[in-house]
C-alpha cells in the first residue's frame, strides 16, 4: 500500500533529523511518481502528500492535472527548451537549471517564472547532467540577472554501493551552497537525496527529497534511480 511506504519515509526522515538534531518540519519530502498508476498517485494525496515530481515534460503536465490545486509539482529531469512552454506554467520548483540557455528559456511567458535549483555535477559522471562545481557561480548570477529566482541547489550523486557512498557527495553540496550564499543569501535549498540514501541526504542537511520507489513501489527501469 503506497499510503503505507509513504508513512514508513516519513518515520524514517524524522529518525534521521533526530540524529542531526534537525526538526524534520524543515524537510520537504517530494513523491517521484514516474510510473506510479493514477490510484498510487491518489491515494498519495490522499494520505496527505501534497509535493509531487516527475522527470520528463508529458508526464508531468499530466499528472499535474490529475491532482487538485493544492499539489505542488517539481520538475526533477534534464528539460528541453522546446518542451518548457508546458512545463513552466505548472512548475512549483525546477530543480534541474543546468544551462544558461535553459535560463533563456525560463523567463519566457507570463508573470515572473517559477525558482529554479541549479544542478550540480558533483562526482564529474559524463552521462548525468549539471554543470561542474566550478561553474555554479556563474550559472547562478547569469540566471539570477535574468529574474529568475534561484533557491538553492540539486544534485544526483553516482549510484550508491551503500548510503554513505553518497554522503561525500551530498557534504560537498551543502559546502558549496553554504559558500555561495555568502553572496546569494536566497540559497537556502539542497536537493538530494533518493531512495537508496534519504537518510544520509537528511543527516547531511537536505531541504528536498526525491523518493520514488520506497512510496510507490519498484519502477520498471531495474537501474533508475528515484
Amino acid at each position: 500500500m503506497d499510503a503505507h511506504r509513504l508513512n514508513e519515509v516519513w518515520e524514517r526522515i524524522t529518525a534521521a533529523a533526530a540524529r542531526v538534531g534537525r526538526p524534520p518540519g524543515e524537510i520537504t519530502l517530494v513523491a517521484v511518481s514516474k510510473t506510479a498508476g493514477p490510484d498510487g498517485l491518489a491515494g498519495v494525496y490522499r494520505a496527505g502528500q501534497r509535493h509531487f515530481g516527475e522527470n520528463r515534460a508529458a508526464p508531468f503536465v499530466e499528472r499535474a492535472a490529475a491532482l487538485p490545486p493544492d499539489a505542488c509539482w517539481h520538475f526533477i529531469g534534464r528539460l528541453q527548451g522546446n518542451k518548457v512552454a508546458r512545463v513552466r506554467p505548472v512548475t512549483h520548483l525546477l530543480h534541474s537549471l543546468d544551462r544558461v540557455e535553459l535560463a533563456r528559456y525560463w523567463v519566457k511567458g507570463p508573470g515572473r517564472p517559477p525558482p529554479v535549483l541549479v544542478q550540480v555535477n558533483v562526482a564529474g559522471e559524463a552521462a548525468k547532467g549539471g554543470v561542474r562545481p566550478a561553474e555554479v557561480e556563474a550559472l547562478v548570477e547569469a540566471a539570477c540577472g535574468l529574474g529568475i529566482p534561484v533557491r538553492g541547489l540539486m544534485t544526483i550523486p553516482p549510484l550508491p554501493g551503500g548510503p554513505e557512498d553518497s554522503r561525500p557527495h551530498f557534504r560537498a553540496l551543502a559546502g558549496l551552497r553554504d559558500r555561495l550564499a555568502g553572496r546569494w543569501p536566497g540559497l537556502t535549498e539542497l536537493s538530494m537525496g533518493m531512495t537508496e540514501d534519504y537518510e544520509v541526504a537528511v543527516e547531511e542537511g537536505a531541504t528536498l527529497l526525491r523518493v520514488g520507489r520506497a512510496i510507490f513501489g519498484p519502477f520498471p527501469e531495474s537501474r533508475e534511480r528515484g
